[in-house]
């Protein structure tokens, strides 16, 4: 069958099933089975995992099957207050485990098996803060146990039977002194879990209290009074310290639903966060009650800081935010200092105000008043802390797509100096990320130069021609940069660990179109870099698979990008076109220069995983992968206003390079995507002849259904029917004449894309 007939026999076979009324359940006696080599790619092992130690002489790699077999996924699950667990191990469900450990020195290059339970089911592993030791979750079948191995010996010894509490979170964290591990433990005994009353005792009543708040349509709520008995049941826990050389438990303070935790850096306090009542049947548990406080070490609270007895709803919009503290969090480089953001504008991002976020600080013991870090006009993003002295915070404006990055002196509060203030979407400009390192006590700071007048950036290099990613020095005194490192042709090559305070040595991981990825080790003051690791490909099958970088115009002017795929061998001149399928996803925009910038390299790696379209390489098709789709609104209009008319644009000017190309031709072509790409899919088929078919995963595509806003649409239907109505492509589905084959999970959990939708 030609690859024509087999796009069309697809289509014609959902075609049929749509045709039919009513539509009788499918008899499907057994899971199939792809077409080769797909299968055997699918069963390889994959690249492992990899962590690299807090003094940066050791890392962990972390070996991971493929797919998950269907008993993994057939195992129980308890959907409750907007999470799914697995009632049997007290963890979430459908998680992805490592099933080897292995130690590896990046001077030597000496590997090191860690000895591990049979049936290893890996998780959450975390260094201690001097590196000598690494714990790690290991999920059995009645529970989580906690395990620690020797980085030196490789050694293990269990810490904790399966008790841990993983329904929530990592469920343990390092103290910083690394002689014991804080844990989350199931309640002793935990007992059956409640059973429902087969007679419910009355009606299931919800209470609004006369205020207007927009609901995202959640899934996975509690819905009853034995709903709320079971969440109570499975998250309950207790805090409790176990010594890293092992030894009994201590319990820290009272047991609860706890939603958070972390110890102070000195180790001598501790923050915690509770879900506590009332909860809501209509919505997540991050909306029910709660308290933040801090204990001693022993779990003796010695202040609050948020007591809410009420539901609060999230709000909907750019920029907007709840009033009161929020990201409260430990100064990574004090003792004991607590650092909070609070709105000053009330939350309310439409109200007029000169001041939207305060960043506030209070040091131990907590009784004193709190002091203004800085005052920002925007929303608070991110805080990089360094010494005394200095620390770097990061602000956004979403509305206008703008971004700020601030020198502050926390020994000075108040007083800041402007770095960078940038537009969000400006690849291009983007002076990159502060580099970080981990302190003696285990949190992150930033790394200084050896005279403390320099801090390092690392940018993905986004140009014309692609990404190439850097390694920069900045001198924080005049915010001018130099560059120490940036990958060159043929590689694509990122930094993953800057391993010294003068740059001299760091890590990156490297990979080219025909090689896979792996890690090196560079040497500056020799300009060396040697291989530390040797991974092969995991799908030689699709070894000489072509990957190319394109660029075209769209008939306003505006330059898009794109990568095609195309099987190993081809030429175009020779073998003529292909059947091709465009793979995109859309993206919102306010400024049409930054919607025109190239957004990959042309020398990545590429091999397909999971349910990847890049599969498609195997049985002959082309794929032009992520072709820019920018909705761009500039001024006073907003980027949905014309979604249609520049996504049909974007999608003709795609299809129009790849048949110049003489890779596609127009009969041969079909689109597809995946949730938001998926809409993207619908709304072409409706709108356009440009696609004989097409392939729509876990999309909306009625947008009443999602009133209160969607991607960046900052709008409400309410304030907005004319766009919402035009966009969905619900309204036009009877202009749909090509097949769509519409893919949806069953069970899927995200706000806005109910399985409805499809």
């Amino acid at each position: 069958m030609n690859a024509l007939l087999r796009i069309r026999s697809v289509g014609a076979f959902v075609a049929l099933l749509t045709a039919v009324a009513p539509v009788s359940a499918q008899d499907v006696s057994s899971y199939r089975v792809p077409p080769s080599p797909i299968p055997q790619i699918l069963d390889t092992q994959q690249t492992p995992w990899t962590s690299i130690a807090p003094v940066g002489t050791t890392m962990v790699l972390v070996g991971r099957p493929g797919l998950p077999d269907i008993a993994e996924l057939a195992e129980p699950e308890l959907r409750l207050a907007g999470t799914r667990i697995n009632p049997r191990t007290n963890g979430p469900s459908r998680s992805s485990f490592g099933r080897s450990l292995t130690f590896q020195d990046l001077e030597s290059g000496a590997r090191r098996e860690v000895a591990l339970p049979a049936d290893a089911r890996v998780g959450s592993w975390q260094w201690s803060p001097d590196a000598s030791h690494l714990a790690f979750t290991n999920t059995v079948a009645n529970g989580v146990e906690l395990w620690v191995a020797d980085a030196r010996t490789a050694q293990t010894r269990r810490l904790l039977g399966p008790e841990l509490n993983a329904t929530l979170g990592a469920p343990y964290e390092w103290a910083p002194d690394g002689r014991s591990l804080l844990v989350k433990r199931v309640m002793q005994p935990q007992g059956a879990p409640p059973v429902a009353a087969a007679v419910p005792a009355g009606p299931v009543i919800q209470e609004s209290y006369g205020g207007a708040a927009p609901v995202r349509t959640y899934q996975d709520l509690l819905t009853n009074a034995a709903d709320e008995a079971l969440f109570d049941h499975y998250f309950t826990s207790q805090l409790v310290r176990v010594p890293a050389a092992g030894g009994a438990p201590t319990p820290v303070g009272e047991p609860g639903i706890i939603s958070g935790f972390t110890l102070s850096p000195n180790g001598e306090y501790l923050l915690v966060t509770l879900i506590k009542r009332p909860y809501s049947y209509i919505a997540p548990m991050s909306a029910f009650g709660a308290e933040t406080f801090i204990t001693d070490a022993r779990g003796r609270r010695v202040h609050t800081i948020t007591d809410r007895s009420e539901v609060r709803l999230s709000p909907i919009g750019r920029d907007m935010v709840n009033p009161g503290p929020r990201n409260v969090n430990w100064r990574a480089d004090a003792p004991a200092t607590l650092v909070w953001v609070e709105a000053m504008d009330g939350g309310n991002a439409r109200a007029d105000a000169a001041v939207r976020d305060r960043v506030l600080m209070l040091d131990a013991p907590f009784t004193g008043s709190a002091r203004t870090l800085i005052d920002l006009p925007q929303r608070a993003a991110t805080i990089r802390w360094g010494r005394p002295d200095l620390a770097l915070v990061q602000s956004r404006w979403s509305t206008d797509a703008r971004t700020r990055t601030y020198v502050v002196n926390p020994s000075q509060p108040g007083a800041a100096r402007v770095l960078w203030d940038l537009s969000s979407e400006d690849r291009y400009n983007d002076p990159g990320q502060p580099v970080a390192k981990l302190n003696d006590r285990g949190f992150s700071v930033l790394r200084f130069s050896p005279d403390g007048q320099h801090v390092y950036l690392t940018g993905s290099g986004a140009s014309s021609r692609g990404d190439y990613p850097f390694l920069d020095r900045l001198n924080l005194a005049t915010g001018n940069t130099e560059r120490l490192w940036q990958t060159e042709d043929p590689y694509y090559e990122v930094i993953v660990e800057v391993l010294d305070d003068e740059a001299r040595r760091y890590l990156t991981r490297r990979e080219a179109v025909t090689e896979p990825p792996n890690f090196f080790l560079h040497d500056r003051s020799g300009n060396t870099a040697r291989a530390l690791t040797d991974f092969p490909d995991p799908a030689p099958q699709l070894a000489g698979v072509q990957r190319q970088l394109i660029t075209y115009p769209r008939a306003d002017g505006v330059t898009l990008s794109a990568t095609l795929f195309t099987p190993p061998g081809y030429n175009a001149q020779r073998d003529g076109p292909l059947p091709t399928l465009v793979w995109a996803y859309p993206r919102e925009f306010r400024d049409a220069d930054a919607a025109s910038q190239v957004q990959d390299s042309p020398n990545r790696f590429s091999r397909p995983g999971g349910s990847s379209h890049l599969f498609l390489l195997t049985q002959g098709y082309a794929i032009l992968d992520g072709p820019a789709m920018p909705i761009i609104g500039e001024g006073e209009d907003e980027p949905n206003d014309t979604y249609v008319q520049q996504l049909v644009s974007s999608a003709q000017a795609a299809v129009d390079k790849v048949v110049q190309m003489g890779v596609a031709d127009r009969d041969r072509i079909g689109v597809g995507g995946h949730s938001y790409g998926a809409f993207m899919t619908a709304n072409l088929l409706a709108h356009s002849d440009i696609f004989r078919a097409g392939i729509a995963r876990s999309g909306a595509y009625n947008r009443t259904l999602t009133p209160f806003g969607f991607q960046a649409e900052p709008r409400s239907y309410w304030e907005a029917t004319s766009v919402y109505y035009a966009m969905s492509p619900f309204n036009y589905a009877n202009r749909i004449n090509e097949p769509i084959l519409l893919i949806h999970g069953e069970a899927d959990n995200n706000s806005g894309t109910f399985p409805i939708q499809s």
